[in-house]
């Protein structure tokens, strides 16, 4: 270079100038740089002063440089200029021509940078967001990031040829543009060419593909020069060669894009597993909608009917049965989750479904930690296989659809991320082995969800049927009028392409023209075959070799945008954000403002009391009635054995009085009394009296284990459990069962304490004697008491309280009377009538004028004889008491031979032995047995949630119930709106 202001410098110019006019370029004076056109004033005997070339260039360089403007001197011994100008003619053309080179290489070098630069900015934005990861990777890694030599860095990109070739021939393109804008701008007529062509070039402006702009720059520098007209069978060629060529650029453009997805994909995953070395042990915080989704969790749980204020967004995907909707879900998630069956209702609940992006292609239920590996298909398999057990054990008796929710995460490598809940497919008919609600079901359920103005409905529409069949964009137009939140999107688009006459009409679906129902966006994708052996990866290549051979994008039925299931999840998931973005904080204010009003009732209607929730309601109950179980244990061995042998008497008196006592004593003989009473003891033990004794101890058992829950009432006992305590007292005694093996010892036992005759003291035989007379004295009672009921009211009865006996009554008196006097006459009369003394009791009646029957004497004799034997049994009991010495001596008296009093002293014993026996049971065994079942009771209500909100009931309850839940509600809602706000 030479120095400014210098004579060579100004030659140099001269030179320059002068070739570029004369020769090659011939560029005007004003275009000319100031000091060469200074020079051309000067030298071409230009003498005005305003354009001095010193003047003119000095101002010039002044900028430049300090140096002073001297004006170049002819070399000595030149010829004049003319001379000059000749010899240095060719230094000028060699100067110019390096000048040049300069120049080019100088903005080669400034544009290649500039690209460079502009590459490495578009290839960092493309890379993943790594701020939340920052915790994966070491401290000092970051410093030493900091040190990197970016001048390596940007030797390490790939070389500008290496790009180049990826880039199209924007040179052809340029022409195919230059010919298409000439032919729109002429107003050609092409018919359904310049249709086509004009749909394409709408498709192609919407893509935002980058050779697009080198399109448009090559066709704005060329279109001046194509302004001729061609035939039609050349523009129609010209046309299909420029859609092929646009289509395979977009093509290598979409798979380049995919290349480098996946190594992000790929990169991702190395850093979410950076962990596995031990850098930064700590604990994984959950993702944005993980926290999400734990909302909706609670408050499925809180409200499965809607009832709440629950506006937060969620993807609902609603369609007709067999539509595709599984499909679309399963391509969405990258993989075959959902049981699937040909034509038959697989979906029976919602299924909510949240996607998150994580370093593993994994599934797991919210209330399981089992994680399923969704690369290997034995897993898939066990996933679909559970999924559809939860479906089946959620479905009532009787249903065939549930409202119940069923909570499914899944995480894997570019997922995208939204909550999605797929919904049982609407049905227009109900089937054989349906229930008869089963469509109104569905569409309640379907519904539900539709009418949160938060909720995202993904419409799908199977392509393959016809579109006047389809009920499910009646339900959405009626829930969402104006598609401010719908998405259409129309599946099975190849077999729609093959089996309808008229492409147009899926133009005219995916434009919203042919539905009345609105919506937001229109999309059309391809979910494989219909075979469900189909990968994720063998159904995507066959979406995309579908779409760029299809006509429907060929010809601009379709647009780019509108096509596959990536780009469908991925409008899905940015219209899912945006509108959590929009109302969630909304919510929350709302659960703040719901919260502050229960706190407000509870401490206006609760002042003392904590705010326990059905559950700790529940674990408080389960201690006391354990507690009082263990209470049970504590009852004294006497307590137990006083209660079991009155119960056990009460029992059995009836059958040793009627039975056993009254049949042997009324024999009137001693040995047949004795011989009566073994035949019948023996039968009773053998078969009746086991049986009777468990009874009464399992019936004693249940009283007191009641009578301790009474008592403990009295206490500080909440009548909040008294439900609870009924139901766990009542399932716990239906449970238990008595130890049947006892059975046999107490048998053996009793019989051997019925067998001993042999009383050994006076206080035994006084005791048997007492016995005697008190369940002697209570059976007579007891008969006199049905006597009265018989004849009626007495003469004192009749006068003081104006009481009349009825007709049947008088004629029992009468006949009362006669068989009265029939007693007296034999005392030692037996316990059956005559019939010839039947025969003249009715005939002494009639002949007084009362018509008796038959049947009614012997009744009346049965209680009469029985009243009369009793009397005499007691007074034989009076003179048994000092008996005892005649039967410890076996002296035999005819008015002291007590035999009864032995039969009641071993059946008084018999009762003392089973009564021990049986204590000894109960607290040994039984107890305890009983504690265990009140535990498992307890334990099994605990699990269920229906049984413990039956049986704790409330305001009370309820009140603290939705108190927890709303600010379990609120809270993970501001943790959620916090992560929100950080990764903005």
């Amino acid at each position: 270079m030479f120095r400014v202001g210098s004579k060579a410098a100004c030659m140099a110019c001269r030179n320059l100038v002068s070739t570029n006019m004369g020769v090659r370029f011939r560029v005007p004076l004003q275009k000319l740089h100031p000091l060469s056109r200074a020079i051309h004033h000067r030298y071409s005997g230009n003498t005005n002063p305003q354009r001095t070339p010193h003047r003119t260039a000095a101002r010039y360089f002044t900028s430049m440089s300090r140096l002073p403007m001297r004006p170049p001197k002819p070399p000595p011994g030149s010829g004049g200029y003319g001379h000059q100008q000749q010899r240095n003619f060719w230094v000028a053309r060699l100067a110019a021509r390096l000048l040049k080179l300069r120049y080019i290489l100088f903005g080669t070098a400034v544009g290649g940078g500039y690209t460079a630069k502009k590459t490495y900015e578009e290839w960092k934005d493309m890379l993943p967001d790594f701020s939340e990861y920052n915790w994966v990777i070491p401290d000092f890694v970051w410093e030493l990031s900091e040190q990197i030599d970016l001048d390596k860095l940007a030797k390490a990109l790939p070389e500008m040829e290496e790009i180049a070739k990826l880039l199209p021939d924007l040179d052809k393109i340029g022409e195919n543009f230059t010919f298409l804008k000439s032919l729109l701008s002429s107003g050609v007529s092409l018919g359904s060419e310049v249709k086509g062509a004009s749909g394409l070039h709408l498709l192609l402006e919407t893509s935002g593909d980058p050779p697009l702009k080198a399109t448009d720059s090559s066709t704005a520098a060329t279109q001046d020069g194509s302004d001729k007209q061609y035939k039609k069978s050349s523009d129609k060629e010209k046309i299909d060669q420029l859609q092929e060529e646009l289509l395979r650029t977009q093509l290598k453009y979409q798979r380049m894009l995919e290349r480098l997805e996946k190594e992000n994909k790929e990169l991702r995953k190395v850093v979410l597993q950076k962990d596995d070395k031990g850098i930064h042990q700590r604990k994984v915080k959950k993702s944005l909608i993980d926290l999400y989704s734990e909302v909706l969790d609670i408050l499925s749980d809180y409200d499965a009917n809607y009832n709440t204020q629950d506006h937060l967004p969620r993807v609902v995907v609603v369609g007709d049965q067999s539509a595709g909707k599984t499909s679309v879900l399963e391509m969405i998630a990258q993989a075959r989750i959902f049981p699937r069956g040909s034509g038959e209702m697989m979906t029976r609940s919602p299924v909510k479904v949240t996607l998150s992006e994580g370093p593993h292609h994994v599934a797991l239920f919210k209330d399981s930690g089992r994680e399923f590996d969704l690369t290997k298909e034995e897993d898939l398999a066990a996933l679909r296989h559970e999924i559809e057990l939860r479906m089946r054990k959620s479905v009532k008796e009787g249903q065939t659809v549930s409202c119940e929710t069923i909570s499914l995460s899944v995480k894997g490598p570019g997922i995208q991320r939204m909550v999605l809940v797929d919904l049982p497919g609407v049905i227009s008919t109900v089937t054989t082995g349906m229930a008869s609600d089963t469509k109104e079901t569905i569409f309640s359920i379907s519904k539900a969800y539709m009418q949160n103005p938060n909720a995202i409905i993904l419409c799908i529409q199977d392509g393959s049927v016809d579109a006047e069949r389809s009920i499910v964009t009646d339900l959405v137009s009626q829930m969402d009028p104006h598609g401010k939140r719908t998405i259409f999107v129309l599946t099975k688009v190849d077999l729609a392409e093959k089996n309808l006459a008229s492409p147009s009409r899926i133009q005219q679906i995916v434009e919203g023209k042919l539905f009345p129902m609105k919506a937001l966006g229109y999309f059309a994708v391809v979910t494989g075959k219909g075979s469900s052996a189909e990968s994720i990866e063998s159904i995507k290549d066959y979406e995309e070799d579908f779409f760029q051979n299809s006509r429907l994008l060929r010809d601009g039925m379709l647009k780019a945008h509108q096509v596959t299931t990536k780009n469908l999840s991925l409008a899905v998931s940015d219209c899912f954000w945006k509108m959590v973005r929009e109302s969630v904080e909304q919510q929350a204010d709302v659960f703040k403002a719901s919260r502050f009003n229960l706190e407000t009732e509870w401490k206006n209607n609760y002042p003392r009391l904590r705010e326990l929730d059905r559950n700790e309601l529940f674990e408080k109950a389960k201690n006391e009635i354990l507690d009082e179980v263990i209470s049970l244990s504590q009852v004294t061995p006497q307590h137990w054995e006083s209660i079991l042998q009155k119960k056990l008497w009460e029992r059995v008196s009836t059958h040793v009085i009627e039975n056993i006592y009254l049949p042997a004593a009324q024999t009137m003989d001693s040995g047949t009394f004795n011989t009566t009473v073994d035949i019948k003891l023996k039968q009773w033990t053998d078969k009746q009296l086991p049986h009777k004794a468990l009874e009464v101890a399992w019936e004693t058992l249940q009283e007191e284990f009641a009578r301790f829950m009474a008592e403990y009432k009295g206490k500080d006992q909440d009548d909040i459990f008294d439900k609870l305590k009924e139901a766990v007292k009542d399932e716990s005694i239906k449970r238990h069962k008595w130890n049947e093996r006892a059975m046999d010892s107490l048998r053996v036992i009793q019989h051997n304490a019925l067998e001993d005759r042999s009383i050994t003291d006076k206080p035994q035989w006084d005791a048997a004697i007492q016995f005697m007379e008190e369940t002697l004295q209570s059976r007579l009672k007891d008969t006199e008491s049905v006597i009265r009921d018989m004849v009626g009211p007495g003469w004192r009865q009749r006068w003081l309280n104006w009481m009349n006996r009825t007709p049947e009554q008088h004629i029992r008196n009468e006949t009362k009377n006669e068989l009265e006097r029939l007693l007296k006459l034999h005392d030692e009369h037996t316990a059956y009538l005559a019939n010839d003394e039947v025969t003249t009791v009715r005939k002494n009646l009639e002949g007084r004028g009362v018509e008796v029957d038959p049947v009614l004497i012997k009744d009346t004799w049965h209680q009469l004889y029985r009243r009369h034997f009793l009397q005499k049994a007691l007074s034989h009991c009076n003179l048994c008491k000092r008996g005892f010495y005649y039967y410890q001596r076996h002296f035999v008296d005819s008015e002291l031979e007590c035999n009864d009093v032995v039969l009641f002293w071993r059946i008084q014993r018999m009762l003392v032995i089973t009564a021990n026996t049986l204590r000894q049971q109960l607290t040994n065994t039984e107890v305890r047995r009983l504690e265990k079942n009140v535990k498992e009771v307890l334990d099994d209500f605990g699990e269920d949630s229906e049984k413990k909100t039956h049986l704790i009931t409330g305001r009370r309850v309820q009140l603290a119930e939705d108190l927890k839940k709303v600010r379990e509600i609120q809270e993970k809602l501001e943790a959620f709106i916090e992560a929100l706000h950080k990764e903005k």
